[in-house]
């Protein structure tokens, strides 16, 4: 079989030990004789993965002892509202840079006072807005990091005057992050760590008990810091394949090794996109992300649209399909894509352009 290059915006391609340690895994977990997947998550062989899970986590973005780190089902999306129930009390903003931060800004609003503080919807979500005026009456500035459905990116950790919040669903562990700067950073683990049915989030400690309103038990994150994220059966399989990348991770030199690779990768395709008379990229270049990078046929080209998909299919590219909030095509760069996979796609947009002179 020809080799495939895999650029899914997620579930996201993971390291090939990875999936090697994880079949293992379902096999036999740990020498117990059990499969991960049958494993109970109350034995002392499950109880080690964990600590050593949360460890990893904690020696990768040097969290600091303030911040503890739990792991949860339910996706991202109903992180929107685990967040608004544990911090919102008077007012929040949101920063609305694309659909998520939408989606964000939605589940709040069903709960208190929240409002888009700077919204990029006037250019189809291309750019950061930037120059808006923080209150530091707010109990939140809740921003989404990394855009996957436009190609934008925040690539530094912002100086707030307000507690500040993240997902950071598509671009964690890519760069080192000052975890220190922020009250909550959260993400769906099926970008850059893991597959997906299991979410991060690492929390500043003190920064919880401040709202009056009751929160439901299963929507207090009080709860998973006090058991340890193992206050009902957490996500066993998705944990321990996170473990590994996780450890991959490590292996290859930490955050600041991935940083270096993935701004490789990005560099090599969007020096293509701009060369190439055929394409043109669709993002602010100064707000372009490193993980997804958008871009669709140049003015005069757009017949070419499905040609090109055919023929990038017929080369081995897998998921280059653009959103069709943005069209065209998007090549997910996450961190376990390689820059051979990376030179196969420019490759291909070489060979088809010379097929079209």
């Amino acid at each position: 079989m020809a080799k495939v290059h895999v650029f899914n915006a997620g579930p996201c391609l993971l390291p090939e030990i990875a999936l090697e340690k994880s079949i293992e895994a379902i096999r036999d977990f740990k020498g117990t004789g059990v499969s991960v997947l049958s494993i109970s998550h109350r034995t002392k062989e499950w109880e080690e993965t964990m600590e050593e899970t949360r460890a990893l986590w904690k020696e990768l973005l040097h969290i600091p002892d303030t911040h503890e780190v739990v792991f949860l089902g339910g996706g991202a999306s109903l992180q929107f509202l685990y967040v608004a129930m544990n911090y919102l009390e008077h007012k929040a903003a949101y920063l609305e840079t694309g659909v998520w931060a939408k989606k964000a800004l939605k589940e709040a609003a069903g709960i208190g006072n929240a409002y888009a503080i700077a919204s990029s919807a006037d250019k189809n979500y291309t750019y950061i807005p930037k120059g808006y005026e923080i209150p530091h009456d707010l109990d939140y500035l809740h921003i989404t990091t990394n855009n996957t459905i436009y190609g934008t990116e925040i690539k530094e950790d912002y100086d707030c005057p307000v507690p500040l919040i993240a997902d950071m669903s598509s671009d964690i562990m890519s760069r080192p992050v000052d975890v220190s700067k922020y009250q909550l950073i959260y993400g769906g683990a099926q970008k850059n760590v893991g597959p997906a049915g299991v979410i991060f989030a690492i929390i500043r400690k003190d920064s919880l008990g401040k709202v009056t309103r009751h929160i439901p038990t299963m929507l207090d994150y009080r709860t998973h810091i006090d058991k340890g994220s193992m206050f009902n059966t957490p996500p066993v399989f998705a944990i321990y394949v996170m473990n590994e990348t996780l450890k991959w991770i490590k292996s290859m030199g930490g955050v600041e090794a991935m940083r270096k690779r993935d701004e490789e990768k990005a560099a090599l395709l969007y020096s293509e996109i701009d060369r190439n008379s055929l394409f043109v990229g669709t993002a602010a270049k100064e707000n372009r992300s490193i993980m997804n990078v958008c871009f669709v046929m140049a003015p005069g080209h757009e017949a070419l649209q499905d040609e090109f998909m055919a023929f990038a299919k017929g080369h081995g590219m897998i998921g280059i399909k653009g959103h069709r909030s943005v069209g065209g095509f998007r090549a997910s760069l996450y961190n376990a894509c390689e820059l051979s996979d990376v030179q196969a796609l420019v490759d291909c947009m070489k060979e088809f352009e010379e097929l079209k002179k």
